[in-house]
């Protein structure tokens, strides 16, 4: 398909579900941790929907929706309810849902994203409360052919938050950051392991395109089975484009719900959009409003940690550039480690933060990339780390010799000054044990003299590299260098 025409404009709003992280379930007392679990074995009268059963508010939901309204930037209700959303689909047991609708618990928020070097305001509409649905799993009669569905209950009821965003989103790219940038959120904060490929973290899209300069919103369609950043992007590329070409044809946008396809990489048409009134809500009966005091709100901000855009903003004060700073503050526990890190090493902080910075993304980013690990996996404890750094930084041992002992370390899990003090690696400097090498080297390797002497600088790094091969890394290469050009000059 063509790109979008440039005299229109691509409108975008998000709806992000993303399970909460607690004990149990919502409204009942079953384990919320259904990974891996047989079907329908974490179940109980309240989540099958039996008549009779009463539903009890999780207050470590509570918790956690307004730590992340908090971090969202949004005015937490003092007063707020449940609702019942009313819909007839077989994943619910109860035939209805229970969701807020005019009173949520977190409204008016925002969140900053970054594009092309372009800072944008993500207005968020609101986040909600309310519980998952069950899972339906399609199969087929190996005989028969004929298709068929199972319910496995164990997902329903599970505290699902519901993150809508104003509809301020203008580009795929943009919704492919926004939707990053939440997930960096909600894993900071520690409510949700939001990875989309494991369904606890789903996006629904809301889009429309209009004549650049209107004001007005143009029909939106919403598009639903995106299960990636990649297929969020995809399908919001695709759809703008197909929008367009039936307003260019003369045609009219159907209000409608269209699913993504992996497979042919295009939306397809599922059924016409619902609207507010057809979910039929009403207050939920069976839990009383929610009502929530200063003190308890102050309770969970007490509980908020430095977000990811002020740590980048702290690591760049001390001197780290933009690409350091965000790779250090991408994920908490790495940042955590950094941050350990840098308070084990001595100095000034920004003589801390540079060298931690450097063996972060050198030395620890090179074991975790070939080991396919994350910084949780890491062997080393930052103090352990900092003890080799310090070896290398006071020039106890050579860069080259300290990345042989980090790899011993990691490996065996001595300290450096074992290691070092075993196996003799500390540098030689002094002038009187190298000036033996370094004349070795000149005997040995005539052309390179005779290089060096017409003027070709690499002649001089290559008897620089003979005699750091003789003393296996040990010898400091600038006392080397110095000799050598004394020698050479003779």
């Amino acid at each position: 398909m063509t790109a979008i025409a440039t005299d229109y404009e691509v409108v975008i709003g998000l709806e992000v579900h993303c399970q909460l992280k607690t004990a149990s379930k919502m409204f009942c007392g079953c384990s919320a941790d259904y990974s891996g679990a047989e079907p329908n074995t974490h179940v109980c009268p309240v989540c099958l929907g039996m008549p009779g059963v009463l539903p009890v508010i999780n207050e470590r939901a509570i918790e956690g929706i307004v730590l992340t309204g908090l971090a969202l930037n949004c005015t937490i209700a003092s007063f707020s309810k449940f609702d019942r959303k009313n819909y007839p689909y077989p994943d619910l047991m109860k035939g209805y849902q229970i969701s807020q609708y005019d009173l949520p618990i977190c409204r008016d928020g925002w969140l900053e994203v970054v594009v092309d070097g372009e800072r944008r305001r993500i207005g968020i509409t609101r986040v909600h409360m309310e519980e998952d649905t069950a899972r339906l799993l399609h199969r087929v009669d190996p005989v028969t052919g004929e298709a068929y569905s199972l319910i496995d209950v164990n997902r329903s009821g599970t505290p699902l938050m519901e993150i809508v965003s104003e509809p301020d989103i203008r580009s795929a790219v943009e919704a492919r950051e926004y939707l990053v940038r939440l997930r960096q959120v909600l894993r900071y904060i520690g409510v949700s392991d939001a990875n989309m490929e494991e369904g606890n973290f789903r996006c629904d899209a809301n889009i429309s395109v209009r004549r650049r300069g209107d004001t007005g919103f143009g029909t939106k369609v919403e598009i639903k089975n995106m299960n990636s950043f990649r297929a969020v992007h995809d399908a919001l590329v695709f759809e703008a484009r197909r929008q367009v070409a039936v307003l260019e044809a003369g045609g009219r946008i159907e209000q409608e719900t269209r699913g993504w396809s992996d497979e042919r990489q295009e939306t397809l048409s599922q059924r016409s959009k619902e609207h507010a009134h057809d979910y039929r809500y009403f207050p939920e009966p069976d839990l009383p409003p929610l009502k929530l005091s200063s003190a308890f709100v102050e309770r969970v901000r007490a509980r908020l940690p430095e977000l990811p855009e002020a740590k980048v903003a702290r690591y760049r004060a001390l001197g780290l550039s933009d690409y350091e700073a965000r790779t250090l503050a991408e994920e908490r526990p790495r940042a955590d480690y950094f941050e350990a890190l840098m308070a084990a090493l001595g100095g000034d902080e920004a003589r801390r933060a540079k060298l931690a910075a450097n063996w972060m993304l050198g030395e620890v980013a090179r074991w975790l990339n070939a080991n396919q690990a994350d910084i949780e996996g890491f062997p080393l404890a930052p103090e352990a780390l900092a003890g080799l750094i310090e070896q290398v930084a006071s020039g106890t041992v050579t860069a080259l010799v300290g990345k042989e002992v980090f790899d011993r370390m990691v490996a065996t899990g001595e300290s450096a000054g074992a290691i070092i003090e075993r196996q003799g690696l500390a540098q030689i400097s002094g002038q009187d044990e190298l000036v033996g090498l370094v004349r070795k080297a000149i005997a040995a390797n005539p052309k390179a003299v005779a290089d060096f002497h017409a003027g070709k600088e690499t002649a001089l790094k290559f008897l620089i590299g003979q005699v750091m091969r003789e003393t296996r890394g040990r010898a400091n290469a600038q006392v080397v260098q110095e000799l050598l050009e004394r020698e050479l000059k003779k």
